[in-house]
C-alpha cells in the first residue's frame, strides 16, 4: 500500500527525474513553461512505468537515461553553484565539474529507491501566474495518486527562446536551499575539496546501501 511518506518520496523522485532528464530535441522554442512541465512530467511517468529497471531504482540505468537526454535545458550549473554558495566562485573549473557530477549522482541515488512507488500517479499543473515577457517563473504542480496530493513546484529561467529548470520544491522545501545549508558547513570546515570528498563518500555509501537492499530482496 502506498502510504503518505512513500507517495511523497515517489513525487520527489519524479520531480528530480524531470529536473535531470529533460529531453532536448522535443522542446519547442515557443513552448510555455507550464506546458513544458506538464509534457515532461507525463513523459517521465510513462518512461518509469514502462521500464522495469528504472522502476526498480537501477541507478546505472537511471544515469544512462539522464546522461542520454541532454542536460543543456536544465541549468544544473546554476543549481550546483547556488547549493555550494560563495565557495563556488573560488572553486577551479575541475572542482566545479566534480561538484556537479557528485551532486547529480547524489540526487539520483537519493530518489532512485522511491521510483518503485510510481504507479498510477498523475501530474496536475496549476494556472501559471506570470506576465508576458517574464524571464523567471514559478510553475506549480500537484502529483496525484493515492492519498493527499503532493506539492511539487519548479523554478525556471528563460535563456534565449528556451526555458530551463534551476530549482524545485517538494512540499514547501526547495532542494537548493536544503543542500546549501549542508554544503556550507562542509565548505567552512573542510573547503571545496572536503565537500567533494564528502559527496563522493556519501554516494559510495548510498550505492552500498542500495546494493545491500537489492541483495536482501
Amino acid at each position: 500500500m502506498l502510504n503518505r511518506r512513500s507517495f511523497t518520496q515517489s513525487a520527489g523522485a519524479l520531480a528530480s527525474l524531470v529536473l535531470l532528464s529533460a529531453p532536448v530535441a522535443s522542446w519547442a522554442a515557443d513552448e510555455a513553461p507550464d506546458a513544458m512541465i506538464k509534457r515532461l512530467s507525463g513523459e517521465v511517468l510513462e518512461t518509469i512505468r514502462n521500464d522495469s529497471s528504472i522502476k526498480a531504482g537501477d541507478v546505472d540505468k537511471i544515469m544512462v537515461l539522464v546522461d542520454r537526454m541532454l542536460m543543456p535545458h536544465v541549468n544544473f550549473r546554476r543549481m550546483t553553484a547556488a547549493a555550494v554558495g560563495p565557495g563556488w566562485r573560488k572553486a577551479s573549473p575541475e572542482q566545479q565539474k566534480r561538484l556537479q557530477d557528485e551532486f547529480k549522482l547524489l540526487l539520483v541515488r537519493t530518489y532512485s529507491g522511491a521510483l518503485s512507488q510510481v504507479t498510477n500517479q498523475s501530474v496536475e499543473v496549476k494556472p501559471l501566474r506570470a506576465q508576458p515577457g517574464d524571464k523567471d517563473v514559478l510553475v506549480r504542480t500537484e502529483v496525484r495518486g493515492k492519498g493527499e496530493p503532493v506539492q511539487v513546484d519548479y523554478r525556471l529561467e528563460k535563456d534565449g527562446n528556451t526555458w530551463r529548470i534551476y530549482n524545485l520544491n517538494v512540499l514547501g522545501v526547495w532542494i537548493v536551499d536544503t543542500y546549501r545549508t549542508q554544503f556550507a558547513q562542509e565548505v567552512n570546515a573542510k573547503g571545496i575539496d572536503g565537500l567533494i570528498e564528502t559527496l563522493a563518500a556519501r554516494n559510495k555509501a548510498n550505492a552500498a546501501g542500495l546494493a545491500a537492499s537489492s541483495a536482501g530482496k
